[in-house]
């Protein structure tokens, strides 16, 4: 598996295609193929690989963006996935004889998050704007706690026979509120402890521990594990840059890269490897119930989330001034489109789904498991293959694309503000007498002509006219004679090692420095 998951994410960067999307093709090849294939456990979805993959994603997630775009980022997490989870409930207990609607809410509750990975992936890739990407993360961070809260209100109904409508709303509030506390007490503990989490891998085993410590810790109070992680993921990310060395920074993201690109290749490539086993549990049931609910279910997912996009933006103008929204909140025609096909579902669903009891409390089998199971993963394939495939071409036909250049300008202007930094400080060391002038000359030599070559980049990043980041032939010369002087040392270092003049651990030390170097410099 492991093996599959390279290769894919080696052709993915070649073909552009999201690799996640040409696991799961893979993993349904390896389904039916003779010999063994894994199962999706829900318990180990849910415990061990939910918290981590959402915790990496809120890490890197910005809380600024996130909250200045809330009401939309709420009213697609929250409002559409109970709507969704009602629509298609109650469709399918339409259209299955004898299907209870605590049991098609079942369904439609596992269904209803959107798993914005391969979204994401693809539309970074084709440089989708920041406010769609925002929002397209905000929603998948927030949307499995409310699915996942719904799902067990669902469940427990189901299981049971009965269902409040008061005990399900008490069950949500303290879904949230718990989930929130719990988040916020794990991020502060973290950064009370920084200032003595100075070693770079302490930090990271710290860092590891988190999501779990908040999951576990909020389910076993009856709160969002989900909601939890995200919460403490979220400010843990936005508190990253106080009290925590550049050393631990560049590690734990180095890290965490790793322990996210592991856990989405397995999870793509398992949910391939269960079409099989779903199929085979398709055989008591007739092919017109079977047909017809997944039609309906697939359907109402399409439908439902474009549906509610074009009503929470076409509501009268007052009503979006009373909610304290600005036009410039709203969303133009081509986003609308945009997000509307982001919505593909992945392993959340699975695992909600296949965790369904066997049996409810009378000892009866669960009823219609097997046709849950099959319409959440008919779901899961259309959205993750079809939206996730056909996402980039949509987003280049409807012309939405980030200004590449503005963003640089951006970032070269917040770092000759560091370099102006930078200077006073040196003038503030000069006055103190802690420095001498020849030192003091020689570091004001260093960042002036950084400040000059901020500056140069700026003013060719002013003139781009297509949002294209345009580079100089002098500034690529610059790059290219920086990179060719690093890779001679090099190999200066390694001729020095194979020659008996440098130990081994003296070249690490030594490498790691021009490792770090290199690492500023501009991707080739």
């Amino acid at each position: 598996m492991l093996g599959v998951v390279a290769a894919a994410r080696g052709v993915g960067d070649r073909t552009g295609v999201p690799f996640s999307i040409l696991l799961t093709l893979a993993g349904l090849v390896i389904g039916f193929l003779p010999g063994p294939t894994m199962q999706l456990d829900p318990e180990i979805v849910l415990v061990l690989v939910l918290p981590p993959l959402l915790y990496s994603t809120a890490r890197s997630s910005s809380l600024l963006a996130i909250r200045a775009n809330m009401r939309p980022i709420v009213s697609l997490s929250v409002v559409l996935v109970l709507l969704t989870s009602f629509a298609v409930g109650a469709l399918v207990s339409l259209v299955v004889p004898g299907m209870p609607l605590a049991v098609g809410m079942v369904l439609g509750a596992a269904v209803a998050p959107p798993d914005p990975v391969a979204a994401l992936s693809v539309g970074r890739r084709a440089g989708m704007p920041p406010r769609l990407s925002t929002l397209i993360a905000g929603e998948g961070l927030l949307n499995d706690a409310s699915a996942l809260t719904t799902y067990q209100v669902a469940v427990a109904a189901a299981v049971g026979g009965t269902f409040s409508w008061a005990d399900a709303s008490g069950r949500f509030a303290l879904a949230v509120v718990g989930g929130v506390a719990v988040g916020t007490v794990v991020a502060l503990t973290i950064r009370t402890a920084r200032p003595v989490l100075t070693d770079p891998l302490i930090g990271n085993a710290v860092s590891l521990a988190a999501p779990f410590v908040a999951y576990l810790l909020a389910e076993e109070i009856h709160s969002s594990g989900v909601l939890a992680v995200v919460i403490a993921g979220l400010l843990v990310g936005h508190d990253a840059g106080r009290g925590e060395t550049g050393a631990s920074r560049l590690q734990t993201g180095a890290v965490w890269q790793l322990v996210a690109f592991l856990l989405e290749g397995f999870v793509f490539l398992l949910i391939g490897q269960q079409l099989p086993d779903v199929l085979r549990g398709l055989q008591d049931h007739d092919t017109a119930s079977v047909a017809a609910a997944a039609a309906v279910t697939v359907g109402a997912v399409l439908v439902i989330r474009p549906l509610w996009l074009l009503f929470t933006q076409w509501v009268p103008s007052w009503l979006h001034a009373r909610l304290g929204s600005g036009p410039s909140e709203r969303l133009g025609g081509r986003e609308l489109i945009a997000l509307s096909w982001a919505g593909t579902r992945g392993v959340i669903s699975l695992a909600a789904v296949s965790a369904v009891p066997l049996t409810v409390d009378s000892g009866e089998p669960f009823p219609h498991r097997d046709l849950l199971v099959f319409c959440t993963y008919m779901v899961v394939l259309v959205t993750l293959v079809g939206q996730g495939l056909t996402f980039a071409p949509l987003l280049r036909k409807l012309g939405l694309r980030a200004n590449a250049a503005e963003a640089e300008q951006l970032r070269d202007e917040a770092r000759l503000a560091t370099v102006k930094a930078g200077l006073a400080t040196v003038d503030d060391l000069l006055a103190q007498k802690e420095i001498g002038p020849p030192l003091a000359d020689a570091l004001r030599a260093s960042l002036h002509a950084r400040a000059k070559r901020y500056r140069a980049r700026i003013e060719t990043l002013a003139v781009s006219d297509d949002g294209e980041i345009k580079r100089s032939p002098g500034y690529e010369t610059s790059l290219a004679a920086r990179r060719a002087i690093i890779d001679a040392q090099q190999r200066e270092l390694l001729r020095w090692r194979d020659a008996g003049r440098l130990p081994d651990s003296s070249l690490r030390i030594l490498r790691r420095e021009l490792d770090h170097e290199e690492r500023t410099l501009p991707d080739r």
